[in-house]
């Protein structure tokens, strides 16, 4: 990854949505329980990425010993939800075996949070960074360019 000098902010725009979905392993033993469930967000990532049109914009996964987070951009709520719902898309399916299986122990747990941000509702910088975040999503812009401060860039909406 190369490094941009400099003081950057992503060139992003747009209405936003960012979500927040993860796992954590509540036994590490029971691991027929859980490893299904790891297993299966790559599937989901893979047939997004191959489906520009799907609405996913970038995605980062953070993993730890028993949690594991995924950071996703997406264009719109709207878009989220559909693949989310459709049932000839990776997500639905996995998600009705997991919660058939979700009452029979607690050995394996899932969340997710969805954030809805108006275009001009969020603010970004980079110093001295390779792209990353929002700013890997749409490419990055001096920082300047949409005022010196956090303050100054959240005010020009």
């Amino acid at each position: 990854m190369s490094v941009i000098e400099g003081r950057q902010t992503a060139a992003y725009d747009k209405d936003l949505v960012v979500f927040l979905i993860g796992m954590r392993v509540n036994r590490l033993r029971a691991w027929r329980e859980w490893l299904p469930v790891a297993k299966a967000m790559g599937p989901m990532v893979r047939e997004l990425s191959a489906d520009p049109a799907s609405g996913l914009l970038g995605f980062r996964t953070f993993a730890g010993l028993r949690t594991t987070t995924m950071l996703q951009y997406w264009e719109s709520a709207e878009k989220l939800q559909a693949f989310a719902n459709d049932p000839d898309r990776t997500h639905r399916p996995a998600w009705t075996k997991f919660f058939k299986l979700a009452y029979q122990g607690n050995n394996v747990g899932i969340w997710h949070e969805t954030y809805v941000v108006p275009a001009g509702g969020f603010e970004t910088i980079y110093g001295n960074m390779p792209l990353l975040g929002l700013g890997k999503v749409s490419g990055v812009v001096p920082a300047n360019s949409r005022g010196r401060s956090a303050a100054e860039r959240l005010a020009k909406k």
